[in-house]
């Protein structure tokens, strides 16, 4: 479903998460990207955990989609088994379960790059909401989100502002507005972008209306904040039923900072493997040279073991041309 996130699996408690900081071996196997060649977790204390130089387009999984092989398997092996399958880094869409410092060791240990994060509350805490005190809490959140990208080496928080239902679409644009104004100079102290996802949340476009519509109103809304730390972290998949991607990243250009990938069959009108259904990739590809597009997308599907993520980064690979 577009406006929920994949069932998560069990997480590390508390107790479990502090042996991060004694580690384990880590794992390295053929095909493995170099973010994940990684020596035993004493070699990466005090370094700098990067992501491969010299790639346009970088390759993540969310982490919601690593399946862990123990109900209390440390986020530093789940990272790990990523870059065994071939991510260039991780999008942390647990971050609400995480400290900042745990966020940061759980790289360290691992040597793979986390770039972003996301705390699913806001579904729940919108910016919409009528209720400031909801709001408050969904605000708090981002900041969190902020504090634990930076702390793990990221560069931006993924956002749902909010939902059409919490009233007229004049007034619930300027309360999500106002609220994402309060978070640009925690954002910017950090320097870390404030990412808002397109969604099925009848915001910004028509949700019964046929397709062919346009950016538009994604555009207004993002200039309306005026503002280089927000931009948009363009889902392909989500609006191919009612746009085409490739003049919806053309209309974004550079307020496209990053992409969320999952495939969508428009004659099926569901959403499905990242290179099955109908979604247009040669004309995404072809949008994406013309804006000049460099960095992150991340994959958003079912998720499983190290065969099953093998296999959406090998899909990934395909509709990216790369």
């Amino acid at each position: 479903m577009p406006t929920t996130r994949h069932q998560h699996h069990a997480l590390p408690s508390l107790d479990r998460r502090r042996f991060l900081a004694t580690g384990a071996a880590s794992v390295a196997g053929a095909g493995v990207s170099t973010a994940a060649l990684a020596a035993p977790a004493a070699a990466h204390a005090g370094q700098v955990v990067t992501p491969p130089p010299g790639k346009r387009i970088l390759l993540s999984c969310k982490s919601g989609m690593i399946t862990a092989a123990l109900p209390d398997e440390p986020l530093a092996d789940r990272l790990r088994r990523a870059g065994e399958a071939g991510f260039d880094g991780v999008d942390l869409d647990q971050a609400g379960e995480y400290t900042p410092e745990e966020a940061r060791a759980a790289v360290a240990e691992s040597g793979v790059f986390v770039h972003n994060a996301i705390n699913h509350e806001h579904w729940s805490k919108t910016l919409t909401h009528e209720n400031r005190d909801v709001r408050a809490a969904g605000r708090a959140n981002v900041e969190h989100c902020l504090r634990v990208s930076h702390a793990a080496g990221g560069s931006g928080v993924l956002i749902v502002v909010g939902k059409g239902d919490d009233g007229p679409p004049d007034v619930i644009a300027e309360r999500c507005r106002q609220e994402i104004k309060q978070l640009i100079p925690l954002a910017a102290s950090l320097g870390q972008m404030i990412l808002i996802e397109n969604v099925w949340n009848r915001m910004f476009y028509d949700h019964d209306a046929p397709p062919e519509q346009s950016a538009d109103r994604f555009v207004e809304f993002i200039d309306s904040i005026d503002s280089p730390w927000v931009g948009m972290y363009y889902d392909i998949g989500n609006h191919w039923k009612y746009g085409q991607p490739g003049e919806w990243i053309r209309q974004f250009g550079r307020r496209c900072v990053k992409l969320d990938v999952k495939g969508f069959s428009r004659a099926q009108n569901k959403f499905t493997e990242i290179t099955a259904g109908d979604l247009p990739w040669d004309q995404v590809r072809e949008a994406l040279d013309d804006i000049g597009f460099a960095g992150w997308a991340t994959a958003e599907v079912d998720g499983g073991d190290l065969q099953r993520l093998t296999e959406v980064r090998k899909q990934m690979q395909e509709a990216f041309g790369i």
